[in-house]
C-alpha cells in the first residue's frame, strides 16, 4: 500500500493506494511544519493514518507533498511524526509546488502556477523544478492568489477607496470594523487565510467595475512579475482561486504570450495517478 498526503495552508487531502487498485479518501486540516508545533502535527497525523488505513495494513511508502519543507529540522520532525504512525514505510517529502507540477505536466515541461490562499510558480522541466521565483508570501508578494486578492481590498476598504455601494455590500455580508480588521490581519493564528477569505466577496461580484479592475491588476502582478519570466509559453494552473479567475487568466494571459493549457483546483487526483504507473496499476 502506499499513502500520498497532499497539504495545503487549509487542508491536507490523503489518498491510501491499495494493491487492488482500490483508492481510500479523508481529508484533515492543512499540515504546516514551519507553522505548527511537533504536538500539532501529532494529532493531524494520528486522526488521518487510521481514517485512510482503517484495517492497519501494512504500508510501503508514504508520498507527503506540502508547504513548509524549507528546513532539514522540518522534514525530520515532520518525518518523525509519520515513523510512529508507519514504522515500515519509506516516507519521501516533497514540496506542494513538485506536487503542482507532477499533476499537471507529469515528466513533461511547462511553467507551473500555484493559485489557492497563497501562490507559486516554477519552471518543470523533464519531472523536476528547474527554476522557481521566489513568492514572498502575502506580505511580499503571493501575486496571483486569494491572499493578494483580498489584502488589495481591505487595504483600499479601511481607507475608504472601494466605491460606496460594494463598500455596503461588504459591511452587511461581514460586519467588520477597522479594529476587527486590523486584529484579523495581525494578531490572527492564520492571517493569509484571513485576508484570503475575501477573495471569494470581490470574485462573486466581479460584475462590478473595481472588481473586475482589482482581480485583473492582482493577476497581471502574478503574469509580469513571475509567470512571463521564465521564457515559456504554457502554462497550468493548481489552485480553486486560479480556477475560478480561469477566464480572466486565459484572456490576460494572450497579452502576455501565455498560454494556460490546464486548470486544476486539487492536485491529489493528478499525484495518484502519477503513483499509480510506480504500482503497475
Amino acid at each position: 500500500m502506499i499513502i500520498i498526503a497532499e497539504s495545503g495552508a487549509t487542508k491536507t487531502d490523503w489518498r491510501a493506494l491499495h494493491d487492488d487498485g482500490t483508492v481510500t479518501s479523508v481529508q484533515t486540516e492543512g499540515l504546516n511544519p514551519m507553522m505548527m508545533s511537533h504536538e500539532e502535527m501529532g494529532r493531524v497525523i494520528g486522526s488521518a493514518i487510521p481514517a485512510v488505513n482503517p484495517e492497519g495494513r501494512r504500508v510501503e511508502r508514504i508520498f507527503f507533498y506540502g508547504a513548509g519543507l524549507v528546513s532539514p529540522e522540518a522534514g525530520a520532525a515532520l518525518a518523525s511524526i509519520l515513523d510512529l504512525w508507519c514504522p515500515f514505510a519509506e516516507a519521501e517529502l516533497h514540496t506542494d509546488m513538485e506536487a503542482a507540477g507532477r499533476a499537471v505536466f507529469g515528466d513533461g515541461e511547462g511553467v507551473v502556477a500555484i493559485m489557492g490562499t497563497g501562490s507559486n510558480s516554477c519552471l518543470w522541466q523533464e519531472g523536476r523544478i528547474v527554476r522557481n521565483i521566489r513568492p514572498g508570501g502575502f506580505i511580499l508578494g503571493d501575486e496571483g492568489s486569494g491572499a493578494a486578492l483580498g489584502r488589495m481590498f481591505l487595504s483600499d476598504h479601511i481607507k475608504g477607496l472601494v466605491p460606496e455601494d460594494l463598500a455596503c455590500m461588504f459591511d452587511k455580508a461581514f460586519s467588520l470594523d477597522y479594529a476587527a480588521i486590523v486584529k484579523g490581519v495581525y494578531r490572527s493564528e492564520a492571517p493569509s487565510r484571513f485576508v484570503a477569505s475575501f477573495a471569494r466577496f470581490v470574485c462573486d461580484n466581479r460584475a462590478h467595475g473595481y472588481a473586475a479592475g482589482l482581480i485583473e491588476r492582482n493577476l497581471r502582478d502574478f503574469m509580469e512579475r513571475s509567470l512571463t519570466r521564465y521564457g515559456c509559453a504554457k502554462v497550468g494552473v493548481v489552485g480553486s482561486f486560479g480556477c475560478a479567475c480561469r477566464d480572466e487568466l486565459e484572456r490576460i494571459g494572450k497579452e502576455y504570450g501565455l498560454e494556460f493549457v490546464k486548470f486544476v483546483s486539487s492536485p491529489v487526483d493528478g499525484l495518484v495517478g502519477y503513483h499509480m504507473k510506480d504500482m503497475n496499476l
